[in-house]
């Protein structure tokens, strides 16, 4: 039988540096070789600091191992300006292996240290623009760190994988393949934004990053849309927490996957670098001009064969997370190169083994880098010239927006919930389904911002309703060659994982909004690269920076979609977001009628959330007449609740509703028995329960009395935990009805046999609401 077979057409090429070692026109300069020589001595030194010292937490191995490709992007290929860290159309470096962060900080407080040893006017004058030495002191700890010198130098808290809140990052990383999305997403939002003079993003992974099913989806994403400014820089130690050959390499299966780097991005349409010894900064060197001189516009992999821990004195697997003794003699070995370079000794550590003792000897420590690169100003002054070259290399550039983009912030400001546009207004009686509304409102804002609103669905465009957002501009997917103005993005096929953190990405970058769409029921696959987001967005503000809201269109929530059976109609994707963020980081909406789907996304994005997640539903309903219910305007909705029912007389109790499809079942068969025979309670709506809770206390109060929420009951189309904060009595708990209440999944059928099975059909839901009052007028004879 044959073992061979074609592989399909390729756009991406191959190369290996080794065919360049003797070509003249791709050799590294004596000079550049010795600058980046010594400043590699100064990076490892910082690394074995870092460990040493938080005490021994982080990781060295790869922090170490990716390091020489690193210096060389940073001193010698990248264009932007360390003055200002903020400039947008600069080139970015973003670390999707967040693991590495011990590294990221040794790079950032060297290069820092080197300009302002060597040409302090390159340096921001606010020091929080800066990551300087001392705020190495911060690394793995937070604002609650209360060692003297860490108040005394008003140190950064460094977290333990990246966060914006340092310099020159972009986006939380580290959750396995969310920082290889949010930087695909960067690269695709740059790509937009300045077309053919774009940033370059160059992604620093591992191999063990690219075993997660998202880093697949992001690549095929970053291939597909053919994003030339997208460069991913691999290395490939082989070594992770647990295995010592993560991938196949030759003849020899992987523990975890069967192919190698290289394999991988080229089946994906990359062009692919070999680099077999991402040591040798002639390689290195090698590889980035290839890289540069590529014009086929397809992203590429540069693969760096690499050692874990190289020269560290602990390789492979066991300096993933993990390193020296704290002030051991192999700790102080691993310093003896910077010791012999730069002609210093470290200090011992001696005495108590406090936090105090730890941030003392640590500090001297620093010191004693610090004193050897003024004493010998050679490095410091290679990198200022080199860091002087990079911001030159931004100037000449000359990168600008292209003038046809709108302005995304006005999405925040521009737009009022009050201010209805005609294609909101509907007709009374006309069927209309929220998901399609949904998608029409954020076309209209993608249309009056001249494209800002990027959109991604995971192969169900028209299903879910997305489709719609991108109805204004250029049919068809998004390339940036041959669709470039498209709105809508090919996310790779079924790919929720991977389109949720391309478009946080999307957002981060500050152009743009990315929306992602699915079934509500997967909601779950998106939900770490949201949460990064929102952690992003926190740190990013913080730092005067300006990410955008990622939006979470939920399609097809809940028991509407019923045919589909409980794998897709599932109630529980609320739950996942609601208390799962910080006030006001996420907001969802839960619309019952589309003429409340403009007040709630416009009222929601204003407020700038980190993320919005609408829940919209499958089925078209006749369009109702608040008017004659006596319910509340659709505008109150922006309240977060609203009345559909409110008791003429003393209220019997209170029936708090949340979900567009059993919200339906409420206005059309429970209210008209509760007019008819009573009893007369309030039915009030949930829209948007953070909506309601970003309110002042007493504005709560008087929609929505506290005496009412303590004896109210729920009726929800998702779970019971999502209405905990509505229902504050035993009996009010008892009687509310949610899908799972009997205990069992349900099974596929229309919709309304399904919510028949679940017991919230019409009928089923008077019963309760009448037993539910019988309890509380028992209760109240028995006081």
């Amino acid at each position: 039988m044959s073992r061979t077979f074609e592989l399909g057409k390729k756009r991406g090429v191959f190369a290996d540096v080794t065919d360049y070692l003797d070509n003249p026109a791709y050799q590294l300069s004596a000079e550049d070789a010795a600058g980046l020589e010594r400043l590699d001595a100064a990076y490892r030194a910082l690394v074995s600091l870092l460990y040493n010292y938080v005490p021994t937490s982080g990781h060295p191995g790869g922090s170490i191992s990716s390091g020489r490709f690193v210096e060389h992007l940073l001193y010698k290929d990248m264009a932007y300006d360390l003055k200002h860290p903020h400039r947008e159309e600069a080139d970015i470096i973003s670390y999707a292996a967040g693991h590495k962060a011990l590294g990221l900080y040794a790079m950032w407080a060297l290069r820092n240290e080197c300009a302002r040893i060597a040409a302090p006017e390159l340096l921001p004058e606010d020091p929080a623009l800066q990551l300087r030495l001392e705020d190495l002191l911060g690394f793995r700890h937070n604002k609650m760190q209360g060692t003297p010198l860490f108040k005394q130098f008003n140190v950064k808290p460094l977290g333990g994988h990246p966060e914006p809140l340092i310099p020159f990052v972009r986006t939380s990383t580290g959750a396995s393949g969310v920082g290889d999305g949010s930087a695909v997403g960067l690269a695709l939002a740059a790509a937009d934004a300045y077309g053919e003079n774009c940033p370059a993003v160059h992604i620093v992974e591992g191999e063990g990053g690219l075993t997660a099913g998202r880093a697949s989806e992001a690549a095929a994403m970053a291939a597909t849309a053919q994003l030339k400014n997208a460069v991913f820089h691999l290395d490939w130690n082989e070594a992770s927490i647990e295995s010592e050959r993560v991938t196949a390499d030759g003849e020899h299966p992987g523990d975890y996957v069967q192919w190698n780097p290289m394999e991988f991005f080229y089946i994906h349409d990359f062009n692919v670098i070999r680099v077999p010894d991402g040591h040798d900064f002639k390689q290195i060197h090698i590889a980035h001009r290839l890289a540069a001189e590529l014009d086929n516009h397809q992203p590429t992999a540069i693969v760096y064969r690499t050692v874990k821990g190289w020269h560290y004195g602990i390789e492979g697997k066991a300096s993933h997370g993990a390193g020296h003794k704290f002030a051991s003699d192999g700790f102080y070995r691993s310093l003896a190169e910077f010791e012999k370079t730069f002609g210093v000794t470290f200090p011992r550590f001696e005495g108590e083994k406090n936090a105090e003792n730890i941030e003392k000897f640590y500090w001297e420590s620093l010191l004693t880098v610090r004193r050897a690169l003024e004493a010998d100003k050679t490095a410091a002054a290679y990198a200022a010239n080199c860091l002087k070259a990079s911001a030159g290399k931004l100037e000449e550039k000359k990168r600008a927006v292209r003038a046809d983009l709108g302005d995304c912030k006005a999405l925040y400001t521009k737009f009022f919930e009050g201010e209805v546009p005609a294609e909101f207004v509907f007709e009374k009686g006309k069927s209309y389904t929220t998901r399609s509304v949904l998608g029409a409102v954020l076309a209209y804002l993608n249309k009056e911002t001249k494209g800002t609103v990027l959109a991604a669905s995971a192969d169900l465009y028209g299903s879910t309703g997305a489709a719609g957002i991108a109805k204004d501009f250029p049919s068809g997917n998004f390339n940036a060659v041959s669709n470039p103005l498209s709105r809508r993005l090919s996310a790779g096929g079924i790919c929720e994982d991977g389109m949720a953190a391309v478009c946080t990405g999307i957002s981060a970058f500050g152009r743009h909004i990315g929306v992602s769409a699915s079934y509500g029921a997967f909601l779950a696959f998106e939900h770490v690269a949201a949460r990064l987001h929102a952690i992003g967005v926190q740190c990013a503000r913080e730092a005067g920076l300006d990410p955008n809201t990622f939006i979470m269109f939920n399609g097809h929530a809940s028991l509407p979609t019923g045919e589909d059976g409980p794998t897709h109609a599932d109630p529980q994707s609320l739950q996942l977001l609601q208390d799962n963020f910080p006030k006001g980081a996420c907001i969802t909406a839960t619309p019952l009628e589309v003429d409340e789907i403009w007040p709630l996304t416009v009222r929601a994005l204003s407020l700038k959330p980190a993320v919005f997640a609408p829940f919209v539903v499958r089925p078209s309903y006749a369009f109702m007449d608040r008017e004659a219910l006596g319910a509340d305007p659709a505008i109150k909705a922006v309240n977060g609740v609203y009345y559909l029912r409110r008791a003429k007389g003393r209220a019997e109790g209170t029936v708090i509703v949340q979900g567009a499809g059993v919200g339906r079942i409420v206005v059309e068969e429970l209210l008209p028995a509760l007019n008819e025979k009573g009893p007369d309670v309030n039915v009030v709506y949930v829209a948007s329960r953070e909506l309601f809770e970003l309110m002042t206390q007493a504005e709560q109060d008087a929609i929505l009395p506290p005496e009412l929420l303590r004896t109210a009951m729920g009726i929800t189309d998702f779970t019971l935990p999502t209405l905990d904060c509505w229902i504050h009595s035993r009996a009010g708990r008892r009687h509310t009805l949610f899908p799972h209440k009997n205990g069992e999944f349900l099974g596929s059928a229309s919709a309304q046999k399904v919510y028949a099975e679940a017991g919230l059909d019409g009928d089923s839901l008077y019963a309760a609401v009448c037993a539910y009052v019988q309890d509380l007028k028992r209760a109240a004879n028995w006081l």
